[in-house]
């Protein structure tokens, strides 16, 4: 028997049936008129085998009705003739919706389904009424009108029939069952009806592809071991193999990469589902994805051919899971494994407990306008998500919302896939992470809700890669492993009194960029890796720090720059980085009471910008440079001292070029140095009122000091080296 589809045009092309009165009035009744007609006009030629035609019909005309499928099945078939055609006006009854054009085939033996292939089961004979239709498919003409009965088998009937390309439902409707498709080119469509899962038979251990409806294509045998004889860069799109001949344009692949030795057990920078696009020599191929990461000679890539599914989608549809459900006996609508092209719309769940549309090994898809309210669980892992997205290509989600969820979105060893307008409430438990496990190349644009980003520990590698955000609001940002080049445009984070630490912004300075951002929380600045080679800077942005923050952390050794950055709420704040740290045109805004920055890194360069109620405290372990050019500085502080230093011997550089300096008192300093050694040089500054104490002992030995070309106006020098070879104060200071 053949099991290709009926072709979509005819040899012979019959003429429609004259309607006589009484016909017309069945056809009316059930809805009947666009079926017939598509029925006719899609047939086979007339020399077509029969079960190569089976869902068209010769040119034969409807020459005969029923009421419903029962009195279809009571009828006396012996007087007919092949292809006899009839009209049923409702599956029960008639103008119940489940109305549909049959033909007569005496030699068929196919399955009786209840829909598609109709014989009274009592009668054991051959011969099967079979459905004319254009290849759209209803649950209505499998008898199913509503969710009192379980529609499974109608299901499996309908999408493993290969001349159906989509199907439609037009009630609520009630699955028990879970079903594993390796279906393409259909569609599902649920009309915005309810699904429901009431008594669904149980899931097996830890399985979230354990859906109502799981698609996924076929994994081969034929796999292929590749070991690179040399380096391949960030970026490459052509892969070393052994023989170029056991692969085919066109055809799909799984490739992976081993983990180094050494390394966590599933740290692997390669796991995707790709496209061969081109045999570019006897041993490189070349595929549709361009790599994310710097690969060492003598790693091992494993190919897998792969048969995906593709374009199987799903849309439409209202879930009610079980509100209290588990892992067992909890439901969710949607999985894919090892598809291309498969979309999902309009989606919207309830109670689920896995992920609502689960997706691994998928390329090419969109999830869009999906919904979850209220999920079984948020606890438990891989529990409570809207979509969870692993080792995906080319994906995009847009237009979702969840509540009170685990995760909205989750992409995990995922690239080059983009998430725009999707929001979450009742967030705190995150509505928009990575995993960790080597994600590249991710764009978020548009969003609402908490996010983290590779986060879920050592053994993935706390790995990802030039991610960006972009007009996001949010109550919690961190980013704080090994995240390479991250750009943050125009984020809001915004925290709320019912979840601890939030209002932070928390980011790893390997070639991190923020740009227009405010936190109502801390900065935290730290530093996991270093493969970055462009410039960690934050601009444009402020944020609000509690007492005792950490804005940078020791481990940052990279350089970082500050540019028209605003620092409010500062009191006792630090800046540990080892590495260089620059400030230009920055406002650093404490209060009078509050104790002043302490700076532990080796070098900070300020330029321009205003220290307000604040003050710099050096008080590193080893030697420590300050650079301050043309900044202002004013008011007062808990330590009455506006540049300070503590601790030790250590050798601090001090240059201070075109400052204003005013005090809010007497007692407060504009400088205070009274230990270790120094080399001092400030010139072209104001000072206004408070006093100046360089105490000669912080400048003996090595030490220097320039004092030179300075405004004093009502400022006490309360300590003052006496003048010699290194230290020069008088000459050329204008005293008021």
């Amino acid at each position: 028997m053949s099991t290709s589809p009926t072709p979509s045009t005819s040899t012979a092309t019959p003429s429609a049936p004259a309607p006589g009165s009484s016909r017309r009035r069945l056809l009316a009744a059930g809805g009947l008129g666009g079926l017939l007609l598509a029925g006719t006009a899609a047939v086979g030629s007339a020399s077509a085998a029969p079960d190569d035609d089976r869902h068209g019909a010769g040119s034969r005309d409807v020459s005969m009705s029923v009421p419903n499928v029962a009195a279809l099945l009571r009828m006396n078939v012996k007087p007919l003739e092949a292809d006899a055609m009839v009209l049923v006006a409702g599956y029960h009854a008639a103008g119940d919706g489940g109305g549909m054009v049959v033909r007569w085939d005496p030699r068929s033996k196919l399955a009786v389904n209840g829909g598609t292939v109709l014989a009274d089961p009592a009668v054991r004979r051959d011969g099967r009424w079979i459905q004319v239709h254009d290849g759209v498919m209803d649950f209505r003409r499998f008898g199913i009108l509503d969710d009192k009965v379980p529609a499974d088998a109608a299901l499996d009937a309908m999408v493993n029939d290969p001349y159906i390309h989509r199907v439609e439902a037009h009630s609520d409707l009630l699955f028990v069952k879970r079903h594993t498709f390796g279906r393409s080119r259909i569609v599902l469509d649920f009309g915005g009806h309810t699904v429901r899962t009431t008594g669904i038979e149980k899931n097996t251990y830890d399985n979230p592809f354990g859906a109502v409806l799981y698609f996924r294509g076929k994994v081969t045998d034929t796999v292929v071991k590749a070991r690179l004889s040399q380096p391949m860069p960030d970026l490459a799109d052509v892969f070393e193999v052994p023989d170029s001949a056991a692969f085919k344009v066109g055809d799909w692949w799984a490739v992976t990469i081993d983990p180094e030795p050494g390394k966590g057990k599933y740290e692997q920078e390669v796991q995707r589902l790709v496209e061969i696009t081109q045999l570019v020599d006897a041993t490189h191929i070349r595929v549709g994805y361009k790599i994310g990461w710097d690969l060492a000679a003598g790693r091992t890539f494993t190919w897998t051919r792969i048969e995906p599914v593709d374009r199987a989608h799903v849309r439409n549809m209202v879930f009610q899971g079980i509100a209290d459900g588990d892992q067992y006996t909890g439901s969710h609508p949607i999985a894919y494994e090892y598809t291309t092209n498969c979309d999902v719309e309009h989606v919207d769940a309830v109670g689920t407990f896995w992920p609502v549309i689960m997706r691994r090994w998928c390329t090419h898809y969109r999830t869009r306008a999906c919904s979850l309210r209220n999920p079984a669980s948020v606890t438990w892992g891989g529990a409570g998500y809207l979509t969870q997205q692993i080792y995906c290509l080319y994906g995009h989600v847009e237009d979702c919302h969840v509540a009170n969820s685990r995760h909205l979105n989750d992409l995990t060893a995922s690239a080059y896939c983009y998430v725009t307008n999707c929001h979450g409430d009742g967030d705190d438990q995150g509505p928009f992470v990575t995993h960790g496990q080597f994600e590249h190349d991710l764009v978020y644009t548009g969003n609402s809700g908490l996010m983290t980003f590779a986060n879920s520990g050592a053994a993935w590698g706390s790995v990802a890669k030039r991610i960006t955000v972009r007009k996001h609001v949010c109550s919690w940002f961190v980013a704080r492993v090994k995240i390479t080049d991250l750009t943050l445009e125009d984020m809001q984070v915004i925290g709320k009194p019912a979840l601890a630490g939030s209002g932070m912004l928390w980011v790893n300075a390997d070639g991190v960029q923020i740009r227009g951002c405010t936190a109502s929380g801390p900065l935290i600045v730290s530093q996991a890796s270093n493969r970055s080679q462009r410039a960690n800077v934050i601009a444009d942005s402020t944020f609000t720090l509690a007492k005792d923050a950490e804005i940078t952390q020791a481990n940052v050794t990279n350089d970082l720059h500050l540019e028209r950055v605003t620092l409010k709420g500062l009191d006792n704040a630090a800046l540990r980085n080892a590495g260089r740290l620059v400030l230009t045109e920055c406002t650093l805004i404490g209060a009078p009471n509050a104790a002043p920055v302490t700076v532990t890194g080796a070098a900070l360069a300020v330029s321009g910008g205003e220290l307000r109620d604040t003050g710099l405290r050096l008080a590193g372990t080893g030697e420590q440079s300050v650079a301050l050019s043309r900044t202002r500085l004013g008011g007062t502080n808990a330590a009455r001292a506006l540049l300070s230093r503590t601790g030790g011997a250590r050798t601090v550089r001090w240059q201070l070029d075109g400052c204003a300096s005013t005090t809010a008192d007497a007692a407060t300093a504009h400088v205070l140095i009274g230990e270790g050694t120094n080399r001092y040089r400030a010139a072209g500054n104001t000072f206004a009122g408070g006093r100046l104490e360089l105490a000669g002992a912080a400048f003996g030995g090595t030490g220097a000091l320039l004092h030179s070309g300075c405004v004093e106006d009502g400022v006490t020098r309360t300590a003052m080296p006496d003048e010699g070879p290194r230290v020069a104060h008088t000459a050329g200071n204008q005293l008021i």
